[in-house]
């Protein structure tokens, strides 16, 4: 063997040969400006082995993966959060985006930043959750950044940056979630009250407050809502878009629904649209806003300014406890459920992707279910068992057939649809005993 001598064997695409130098075999790698190279071992298992390894890294240059297992990706968080971000601004809900926004800006990359993405390992993820809760922070809050964090490594896994997901699963190392934020929706006198002070006080307003507790929209569903999503021979309200963030998207389902309007609700949206109409031809507008409920200049109202301002201030005119724009939503739900509504209609009405979503929001609503249930527990004994379960002298041999008494026999209590209940006999086979079976 020759010292010193090069021997350079079958190079592909990648850049990936196998030399002898010095008396060992080696890899030397030459990938899109990547240059490495790696002793492999001598004599001829050292060159099985380099030829072996050498096929390993063409793969893995192919997949995009690092040449080397365990070598860094080189691509750190805080440059692969601009590409993450990017990526999901519009293929993700806006309010998805912002979200992560603020969360990657203000709790992730403070932590981690400067960390190649193979760096961010299950201890790091589970250090910067507890720092979180030592701070103050929810479990809940926690739980929402963990999982941004575990959404933007999953890209990172999709495009072979990473081998691992270490912010998977953070509840195995997060405290349990409390119960959400407690419903408090107004009673059904409260609602009267604040619907009338809005029609004397807020007349411009009345028709978007009466639609908010007459059908549960979100808000930014009543904003999104345009004429064309009335059906007035149906009576129900086409639910196809939400305004959130400054933009128009889906609603928060992800999917259309239909809900239905009462008939006041109906009227006064037509006589809205009558108003409507002749504010356009008195040229105040070119033509009729698309948008059902709009700014006076035929725009689409502007959300906070519709929560502090106008929200508030008519709880305020009409001497309400402060609640939430949204708790008109647990409003329209919860007086469904009193007036015995089933949780299969408020489930379509309200647009929840399950009907579970529904019963963990709204089942303890459901007004005296329990206690009427309990106390149907203490019918006495006697009008549960027929006056023959009583008399149980009086039952006949199993091996004698009973005599059947003058207005009845065992065929027409069949019929009937009395089988299973304990009269005293067995049931016969009616193919047997009847033949006109």
């Amino acid at each position: 063997m020759v010292r010193g001598r090069t021997f350079a064997r079958e190079a592909d695409p990648m850049g990936v040969k196998i030399r002898q130098w010095k008396g060992a075999w080696w890899i030397f790698i030459d990938h899109q400006g990547m240059r490495k190279a790696k002793r492999i071992g001598i004599g001829e298992p050292g060159k099985k082995a380099a030829k072996l390894a050498a096929q390993q890294i063409q793969a893995r240059l192919a997949l995009g993966q690092p040449a080397f297992q365990g070598q860094k990706s080189g691509m750190t968080l805080e440059r692969y959060t601009e590409v993450f971000l990017e990526r999901i601004e519009h293929a993700r809900k806006r309010t998805t985006f912002v979200d992560y926004t603020k969360i990657l800006n203000r709790d992730i990359l403070p932590t981690l930043r400067g960390l190649d993405l193979q760096d961010i390992t299950r201890e790091k993820v589970k250090a910067m959750a507890l720092a979180g809760l030592q701070r103050g922070q929810s479990p809940k809050t926690m739980q929402n950044i963990v999982r941004c964090l575990s959404s933007l490594l999953s890209h990172a896994l999709e495009d072979n940056l990473v081998t691992v997901n270490p912010a998977l699963k953070p509840g195995k190392f997060l405290p349990k979630i409390t119960k959400r934020h407690k419903i408090t929706p107004l009673t059904r006198e409260e609602v009267a009250l604040l619907i009338e002070t809005a029609k004397a006080k807020l007349p411009r307003y009345y028709p978007l407050f009466l639609c908010a507790v007459r059908t549960g929209l979100r808000m930014g569903e009543l904003l999104a809502l345009q004429w064309g999503d009335i059906d007035w021979q149906g009576r129900f309200i086409e639910v196809q878009r939400n305004y959130t963030h400054f933009r128009l998207t889906t609603p928060k389902s992800g999917e259309s629904r239909r809900v239905d309007m009462s008939r006041e609700l109906a009227q006064t949206l037509r006589d809205l649209l009558t108003e409507r109409q002749i504010e356009a031809a008195a040229s105040q507008w070119t033509d009729t806003p698309a948008w059902v409920f709009c700014s006076e200049t035929g725009g689409l109202l502007h959300p906070h300014n519709l929560r502090d301002r106008v929200f508030y201030g008519l709880l305020t005119k009409a001497k309400l406890r402060k609640v939430r724009f949204h708790d008109l939503r647990h409003t329209f739900a919860s007086l469904l459920l009193q007036q015995g509504e089933s949780l299969v209609y408020v489930k379509e009405q309200m647009g929840h992707s399950s009907i579970q979503v529904t019963v963990d929001l709204y089942g303890h609503l459901i007004p005296g279910g329990n206690k009427q249930a309990v106390d149907r527990l203490d019918t006495p004994a006697s009008q549960w068992l027929p006056e023959a379960q009583s008399a149980t002298s009086a039952q006949p041999p199993r091996h004698e057939t009973p005599a059947a008494s003058s207005d009845q026999s065992i065929y027409q209590v069949v019929a009937r649809g009395e089988v299973g209940v304990s009269d005293g006999f067995r049931t016969r086979d009616l193919r047997i005993h009847n033949p006109a079976l």
